[in-house]
């Protein structure tokens, strides 16, 4: 069998929970393949919302099996309370979430270093959402970090110490105050609730159940945009969001991945700072913003809005192989009697039709294309025949510019309000 991906395409918040949600039935495995607690995956069902933040989207789905994969990194208190949160719901987390031996953990003075490291920027921070994810890779990749499996060790408060013992040399150069000790008794508490879940080699087990044809789906986390390679850099997230971070963030090798579903809005937002050539600091940004309730699920922060921009998602598309893509929030467009759609860049004196290395010093200034917009209220839609001709019109032309066909269109924040296309 072969592995399905599911991620964003623009700079996240595009509605990747919903869709893991409503794909879900369809698939024994969800898996979560990088990212940590900053995002937010919402899902919307018999009218209750649920925000999650580091377990899989398919976790409501009793039947299902969700794996936190190695390239995730984990704060057990963030976790924790996840999962308190969910109790409610008669969820079997022994049986139905699996956490990764491989994936690293977020220690409260990684927190700190974020927060501290973030001031020290002053003007130039990039938005981080201080959860401490950016100084847990640096670890990561510094070859210092902890892992899920190290807390089974009889050495591991010893690597703690020595491991926060470096943070604190950090911490002193920036001149950061702090309070450590009142952090770390959560912390080391959430470790030992974290000791009693299942904790698995997370490879060995995607890999056999693929032998065993067992269909699996890998959930990415932010948006491509924010990738680390391939993102608006330095304004990126600190791991791989494209497809190949499944392959990477789960052990599974590139033959094994098969469809890749790209999500985006049917316009264009951002959290946070850096650049964005479609964004509307106007009444009709703001509009969107409002209409659309654009505020962060994890953060609360407003996110800035803009018109849909093609070759941002043209790049988003080549760069991770999407063969299906999902369009969010087409309700949301309702609200408008005309629709912008970026089509090329004003950018160094040329007309181009890509997206180019560098759009944080230079401006890359938006040309758009107007079409028409529906002004029917699509929320109680059922089926695509039903769609007002401006939206089917404005859906083909997307799929002609695009070349890959929009096989999924959200019409409400509810899993009942997605339109599968026959296409």
């Amino acid at each position: 069998m072969k592995v399905d991906v599911l991620l964003g395409l623009q700079w996240g918040d595009e509605g990747k929970g919903k869709i893991v949600d409503v794909l879900t039935p369809g698939y024994e495995i969800i898996a979560r393949f990088q990212g940590g607690p900053n995002a937010g995956h919402t899902l919307e069902f018999n009218d209750i919302k649920h925000v999650l933040h580091t377990i899989p989207s398919g976790i409501f789905r009793s039947d299902k099996l969700n794996v936190i994969g190695n390239g995730v990194v984990i704060d057990p208190i963030t976790l924790k309370k996840e999962i308190d949160a969910l109790m409610k719901y008669n969820i079997n987390f022994n049986e139905n979430l699996l956490i990764s031996k491989k994936a690293h953990l977020i220690l409260p003075s990684h927190r700190l270093l974020d927060a501290s490291s973030e001031k020290a920027k002053g003007k130039n921070k990039i938005g981080s959402t201080l959860k401490g994810i950016g100084p847990t890779y640096m670890d990561k990749t510094g070859r210092n970090g902890l892992r899920v499996g190290d807390v089974f060790e009889d050495n591991f408060k010893e690597r703690y110490t020595k491991l926060v013992n470096k943070h604190k040399t950090l911490l002193d150069f920036y001149e950061f105050d702090y309070d450590l000790d009142s952090m770390e008794e959560e912390w080391m508490k959430s470790i030992d609730f974290l000791k009693n879940l299942n904790v698995i080699e997370s490879e060995h087990f995607l890999n056999n159940k693929l032998k065993e044809g067992k269909r699996v789906l890998a959930e990415g986390a932010q948006g491509s945009l924010l990738d680390i390679d391939f993102g608006t850099y330095p304004f990126v997230t600190s791991s791989n969001t494209v497809t190949a971070g499944a392959c990477t963030g789960l052990g599974i090798s590139p033959n094994k991945i098969g469809d890749v579903y790209g999500i985006f809005k049917a316009y264009c937002t951002r959290v946070g700072s850096g650049p964005f050539p479609s964004e509307l600091n106007d009444d009709v940004g703001q509009k969107l913003r409002d209409v659309g309730h654009e505020y962060g699920a994890t953060t609360g922060r407003p996110r800035r809005c803009g018109w849909i921009d093609l070759p941002a998602l043209k790049y988003t598309i080549m760069v991770n192989g999407v063969t299906k893509l999902c369009m969010m929030k087409a309700d949301i467009l309702s609200h408008f009697d005309v629709i912008n759609v970026c089509t090329h860049y004003r950018y160094k004196g040329e007309v181009i039709d890509y997206f180019p290395y560098d759009v944080v010093d230079i401006e890359a200034e938006p040309i758009y294309k107007e079409l028409p917009g529906w002004n029917v209220d699509l929320t109680k839609v059922t089926l695509e025949s039903e769609f007002p001709k401006e939206l089917s019109d404005y859906i083909s032309y997307l799929e002609k510019e695009l070349e890959v066909p929009i096989t999924i269109v959200s019409v409400g924040p509810d899993r009942k309000q997605t339109i599968i296309r026959s296409v």
